[in-house]
């Protein structure tokens, strides 16, 4: 037996429910809850009864939401009931989608998808009867301005609508058909003429090639074209018999009818039942592929922990509009080695990740203050915003800086570290990808700044991992095909209709990153996002070699639905992240606390360095090369740079014994004596300036140096020398001409030179921006089935006439009130009552008293489904029922 059998004899003979409320009141609760759960924007707020559900899941905002989570063959489906008669039959809507012809893979995959249509609400009706949603069928139903996604046009009725009846009656005799006495009759009989295929195809054979080669233009879509006051005679064919029919002056359309006719009764083009398969680009290893992605995100560690060692000492400034410029986004991609979009990219993610932030506030731009839960009628300024504010009266420019989470970071070991990314990678909404481009008011998007926020970004990021994940571990995709699969998951809709089109050719994805995206393009920007998210990927290290490694397809378990999950000790430490960083730690070399030095002045790091060792050295030496292997070398400048950190040439020299597994090269030894000997000869302090040294030679050979001049230097004594220039100019001066200065206090100390590292105050991450609300839990999905259940109960319960006041609510006089009340709470019958809460809001509520007492009545109100207490006062009045609703018994 066909699943379209199957289908049929599963279906019940009756016309089905007259209404969605109706349809949706039949469901059972996991019907119910299958639907709040895949249209989370009815839960918020949930609610009161069925009916106001139904009326929610009718909204145009929420029917198109729910339009654009459909796969590509539900979206065909549902654009093929709305063309289709209302109510359509299951055989009907099975013929738009399959033809003349029949297709056995629409046959057997529309009963599951009929199924899915009405789990979302977007169908409902019996067999017989299948009504879709009339929001859907509003926005998916050809217009007089534009045509359905199908690329059908109007039906003859409605084409023929303002048309006199005695040109109604030219096109039928032109098309062979006999008068009627009336318009409906000729409006039926013409669109019987164009819905019968062999009595078209007779029609035709009389046809000139041209009027042919017109309706083959037009039967595909658009259906509409240009004539002019006096059209060719192919044209004038076509018009006389109704096959272009007019809509506006100059404008005509290819009747509905007609248009399937000639299309053998297909809706589209090309229907597509199944998905598209995922194609394997390339087979490793999976050792391989594991062994690759853990070296890459070693090196994407380094290079985030570059990058904040850059701006320890404070960062680059904020613009004005926020984010970097593009000269610091350049200088920080020098530091880094890497292209500027790249650069973007570690800066976008140390920032989502809570690493970096304005040392000046950070306010999310798109909340304003109604937005906080503590804003109140006076506005809502919090600490960091009045310090931002204090900072730009005065003058002074913000900065990018780490906050106080880097150091936290810093000291967890590198899985940690590198979970505590991913935790912040995964959901994130930032797109670095924009940086460079345009947004809608045609301003530059920059780095950390405002309008990098794109809300499919998580969702594109997770599908495409979860796509790679199907495959077997150690496969690549092809990436034409997986943004082809994407493509069917979530055929974007943009502002404008969608026509059906020629099957594109498929040609390769060349993965790219930075540049804009058109701000009206959203299939652009999902084809961008699919990209940029395979490249982050390899950049990170989830994949090795085009592949997903074991421990990213760790990131998609079930603990891993990160919706919102900010970065931060918390996400750092969840289960995920644990299991994520467990299993990349057998990845990651150990660090190591040696090095081997070399008699050219360098040493080498073979792996990653322990951190004392690694701020040791780098304070030492200066890094020549990265790779697999770090080098350092060792210059005069670099042993001062030491020298200034308060380090002596004795503490270098244990240095370099305790951490070489190599002799300490004889050069080396040298080059740190000789600057030693030097550093601190000369001393410089503030009067403008002076530089004092207890042998007079010394002095005798700065000054007659022509290099000295520009420091203007003047003699006070054997061993003093002042100078006009400020201190750090003299010492750069004495620098450049050789010699090794070393500053000093107003006491004579040498004043010893440690980095000043500078931190934001606390600052929370950025928030991702959902798209829409999030998807519900079991435990709300239950207590919300609950609430419409009870509501609807509610809602529905007969009553006895009383007396009502304004609102609809129950009248009676206290002592009645009390005296309903009493008898219901001794006998267990529910009654209805009228209540107004203290902000003078009103509503009805179904109550079975339970305690009668001080002024108050405790019951179970089975409009809420749960036990409340009233105060007698606030009730307007009482109302008997006239029978007890099923499931209505109160609480005991």
């Amino acid at each position: 037996m066909s699943a379209e059998q199957q289908h049929r004899d599963g279906q019940a003979a009756d016309p089905g429910p007259r209404s969605l409320a109706q349809a949706l009141r039949e469901r059972d609760d996991a019907s119910l809850g299958a639907l709040l759960r895949s249209r989370p924007d009815l839960l918020h707020p949930v609610p009161t009864d069925v009916t106001q559900l139904a009326t929610r899941a009718g909204t145009r905002a929420s029917v198109l939401r729910a339009l654009e989570h459909l796969d590509r063959f539900a979206l065909q489906a549902a654009e093929a009931l709305a063309v289709a008669p209302d109510p359509a039959s299951y055989q009907e809507l099975l013929d738009l989608l399959a033809g003349d012809d029949g297709d056995e893979e629409v046959a057997g995959a529309l009963p599951a998808t009929v199924a899915l249509l009405r789990e979302r609400a977007l169908v409902w009706g019996g067999e017989d009867r299948l009504r879709l949603v009339r929001t859907a069928r509003e926005l998916l139903a050809p217009s007089a301005s534009h045509s359905s996604p199908t690329g059908l046009g109007p039906s003859v009725a409605e084409a023929t609508s303002g048309m006199s009846p005695g040109r109604i009656q030219a096109i039928l005799t032109a098309a062979g058909l006999p008068h009627t006495h009336d318009t409906v009759s000729a409006v039926a009989a013409l669109s019987a003429l164009f819905a019968d295929r062999e009595r078209v195809a007779e029609l035709l054979e009389g046809a000139p090639e041209a009027s042919r080669e017109v309706l083959t233009r037009l039967v595909w879509g658009p259906p509409y074209g240009q004539v002019t006051a006096e059209p060719a005679a192919h044209l004038r064919w076509l018009l006389d018999r109704g096959l272009l029919l007019p809509t506006t002056p100059g404008t005509v359309v290819l009747p509905r009818e007609a248009a399937l006719s000639l299309r053998g009764g297909r809706a589209h083009r090309v229907p597509e039942p199944t998905r598209p398969r995922v194609a394997v680009a390339a087979e490793r290893k999976p050792q391989v592929v594991d062994a690759a992605a853990g070296g890459q995100a070693l090196a994407a560690l380094d290079t985030v922990e570059e990058l904040l060692r850059s701006w320890d000492e404070g960062g680059p400034a904020v613009l004005r509009a926020g984010g970097l410029s593009i000269r610091d986004l350049k200088r920080t991609a020098t530091v880094l080695e890497v292209p500027e979009p790249v650069a973007a990219f570690w800066v976008e993610l140390a920032y989502a990740a809570g690493l970096i932030a304005s040392d000046g506030g950070y306010v999310e731009e798109h909340h304003d203050r109604h937005d906080r839960p503590d804003a109140d009628a006076e506005g809502y300024e919090d600490e960091e915003t009045r310090d931002a504010r204090t900072r730009r009266r005065s003058g002074e420019a913000e900065h990018y800086a780490p906050t106080p989470e880097y150091d936290a970071w810093r000291d967890l070991p590198p899985a940690d570290r590198w979970a505590w990314l991913l935790e912040a990678w995964l959901p994130g909404t930032r797109a670095p990808g924009l940086i460079g481009g345009r947004d809608g008011r045609d301003r530059t998007l920059s780095a950390l700044g405002p309008g990098l926020d794109r809300s499919p970004a998580p969702e594109v990021r997770r599908r495409v991992l979860e796509l790679m994940a199907g495959l077997e571990p150690g496969q690549a995709p092809d990436p034409a095909t997986l943004l082809e699969r994407l493509r069917w998951e979530r055929p974007l809709r943009s502002a404008g209709p969608r026509r059906e089109q020629p099957e594109p050719p498929r040609t390769g994805v060349r993965p790219s990153y930075g540049g804009g995206v058109a701000a009206n393009d959203p299939e652009a920007l999902r084809t961008k996002l699919t990209e940029w998210a395979l490249l982050e990927a390899e950049m990170l290290g989830v994949t090795g070699r085009g592949a997903l490694a074991t421990h990213g397809r760790a990131l998609l378990g079930a603990e891993g639905r990160s919706e919102g999950a900010g970065a931060g000790t918390a996400a750092a430490g969840s289960a995920r992240a644990a299991v994520v960083a467990a299993l990349l730690a057998p990845l990651l070399p150990e660090p190591l606390d040696h090095v081997l030095l070399q008699a050219d002045l360098t040493a080498v790091a073979p792996g990653p360095l322990v951190r004392p060792l690694a701020e040791a050295l780098g304070v030492l030496a200066d890094v020549e090369s990265k790779g697999g292997a770090t080098v350092y070398r060792f210059t005069p400048g670099s042993v001062r740079r030491a020298l200034d950190a308060g380090r002596s040439a004795t503490e270098l020299h244990a240095f370099l014994d305790r951490h070489s597994r190599t002799p300490v090269p004889q050069p080396l030894t040298y080059l740190i004596d000789d600057v030693a000997r030097r550093h601190g000869l000369l001393r410089v302090g503030a009067a403008s300036s002076y530089v004092r040294c207890d042998d007079e030679s010394v002095l005798d050979e700065i000054l007659a140096d022509r290099r000295a001049t520009a420091l203007r230097l003047r003699r006070l004594a054997p061993t003093v020398v002042a100078a006009q220039a400020d201190p750090r100019t003299l010492i750069e001066g004495l620098r450049a001409m050789g010699f090794a200065p070393a500053a000093e206090s107003a006491e004579g100390d040498v004043m010893i030179a440690r980095p000043h590292a500078h931190r934001t105050p606390p600052r929370t991450p950025p928030a991702p921006v959902p798209d829409g609300p999030p998807a519900p839990d079991a435990t709300l999905l239950t207590a919300a089935v609950r609430a419409v259940r009870a509501g609807d109960r509610a809602a529905t319960a007969p009553r006895k006439e009383t007396p009502q006041a304004p609102g609809g609510l129950p009248r009676t006089s206290p002592a009645d009130t009390l005296a309903t009340v009493q008898a219901a709470a001794m006998t267990g019958e529910s009654v209805w009552i009228g209540h107004v809460n203290a902000e003078g809001a009103a509503s009805q509520r179904l109550l079975a008293p339970l305690r009668v007492e001080g002024g108050y009545v405790t019951g179970y109100d089975h409009t809420a489904d749960e036990v409340r207490t009233y105060a007698l006062h606030r009730i307007t009045g009482v109302a008997e029922l006239a029978d007890e609703p099923d499931g209505a018994e109160p609480a005991r």
